[in-house]
Order: structure tokens, then sequence, then C-alpha cells
């Protein structure tokens, strides 16, 4: 044996000693990497079509009509209720230590800066946004989405951009809607049932409730608009293994949204918090 395959031979397993050694990503990290992909990859297509001016005016219509009949009535039927439930838990409680002036203030900060944005962005992640997973989803196992893409056409343009605006446009529309009909409620329920005067409730309600507040539970719904759609688009578009795949998806999806939308909820109200401290005197 040569001196240089001696050298080789003896070199060769300090090589191979040598070699990092990488670990598997897992699966959450990668999942939310993609997400992460596909978020930036929706921000440069919304920007695409604004430039182009090539929107798909058709499309976001009919998602905006879809999206406003299935959300509207279980946003309804939720808010009055819920309504009602805080008038009586708030007016109980009142009348326990003497404050029933202020029950207003109690309902303006639970329904106002809390519940009417989160109702709405509930049911855009709860039920329009596991519509929109399973229309992508079978999409996409139709194989119609990689047509789209061999004709040339920008999926992300075409079907995401639209289902987007219109998830932003229904949440806040809904925002207002079962903002009106929680405060509406808890009012008639305070004053009918619970001897509050119609005066002291108002006065205590915008005392703790101003434009800022209404301003702030309309970002929250766009934020919330936009996490839900983003989410449940990227499963839909994902998914694979037949129509049992698409239901998988549509679950992840749901799931998902409703985290995102609480850790939004939180820092949002954490940054008001400190931005603007409440108002109001007792």
């Amino acid at each position: 044996m040569t001196a240089t395959a001696e050298r080789g031979r003896r070199t060769a397993p300090r090589r191979q000693r040598a070699r990092p050694k990488y670990r598997k990503v897992s699966p959450s990290v990668k999942e939310i990497g993609e997400l992460v992909g596909f978020a930036a990859d929706t921000v440069v297509a919304v920007g695409t079509t604004i430039r182009r001016r090539k929107f798909s005016w058709n499309e976001f219509f009919v998602q905006l009509q879809f999206l406003a009949a299935v959300c509207s009535v279980p946003a309804i039927l939720v808010m009055i209720p819920f309504g009602v439930v805080v008038g009586v838990i708030v007016g109980s409680l009142a009348a326990n230590v003497g404050a029933e002036n202020y029950s207003g203030a109690v309902v303006a900060f639970l329904i106002v800066g809390q519940a009417a944005p989160l109702v709405s962005a509930l049911m855009i992640a709860g039920v329009g946004g596991s519509a929109m997973t399973a229309d992508l989803g079978s999409r996409k196992i139709r194989d119609e989405v990689d047509a789209l893409e061999v004709m040339g056409i920008s999926v992300l343009e075409r079907l995401v951009v639209p289902r987007i605006f219109a998830a932003i446009i229904v949440t806040m529309l809904l925002t207002s809607l079962v903002m009106t009909l929680g405060i509406g409620a808890s009012f008639l329920f305070q004053v009918t049932a619970m001897d509050v005067t119609a005066g002291s409730f108002l006065s205590t309600m915008t005392d703790f409730a101003g434009i800022n507040d209404f301003i702030v539970a309309q970002i929250k719904a766009i934020l919330f608009g936009i996490v839900s759609s983003i989410a449940c688009c990227a499963k839909g578009l994902t998914a694979k293994g037949g129509p049992g795949g698409v239901g998988t998806a549509v679950n992840e999806a749901v799931v998902m949204a409703f985290m995102f939308v609480f850790f939004v909820n939180v820092g949002v109200g954490e940054v008001y918090a400190l931005v603007s401290p409440p108002g109001g005197g007792y």
C-alpha cells in the first residue's frame, strides 16, 4: 500500500466524524414557517393587484355576499342573548354594591371593547373561514388551482386577495351590527326589568366608551379578518389526501384562526391600554 493511500485511509474516519448532524424540523415549526411565507406572498399579491388594477371584483362581491349571508344570522343569535345576560349580571352586581347608575360603563367595556369584535371574529373564523377552507381545498384536490397556475393566473391574486378583503368588510360590518344589538338588548333589559334610568345608563356608557373605543374595535375587526382569512386560505390551498384531507384542513384552519384571533385581541388590548388609559370617573 502506498503512502498516499495510507494517509487517505487514516483521514477518512476523521472526515466522517467531523460531518455535522442536522436534526429534523418539527412539523409545527415547518407549518408556522409555511404560513409566514404564505402571508408574505399574500402581501406581495395585494400590492401587485393594486398596482396593476386587476382586482377580481366579481369574486370579491360573491364572497362578500356569501360571508354576510352565512355569518349575520349566527352573530345576531349569539349577541342578543349575550346582551341580555350581560344586563342581568351587571345589573345584579351593581344593585348589590349600590352602583346601579354605573351599569352602562360595564356594558360599554364588555360589549364595545371586547364582545362585539370577538363575536364577529369567531363568526368569520368558524363559519366563514371553514367555508373558505372547504371551497379552496375542494378546488385544490380537483386540480383547479394547478390549472390556474398553468394558465398563468396567480391563485393568490385571483382567489385569496378577494376573500381577504371580503372578510375584512364583513367583519367590520358585523362588529357594528352586533355592537348595536348587544348594547340595545342590555339597555332595554336594564331599563325595563332592573329599574335603571335611561339617562344614567347612557351617560355612564358614553363616559367610559368614546369614539376611540369604537375605532379600536374596528381595528380589531380588520386584523381579525386578515389573520382568519389568511389562515383559512393557506390551509385550503395546501389540502391534500382527497375529501378526508379537506375535512382535516377545515378543522386545522378553524383552530388556527381562533388562536390567532385571541393573540391579536390580547396584543391590541394591551397596546391600547398603554396608549389610552380608561376614561371616566366615579
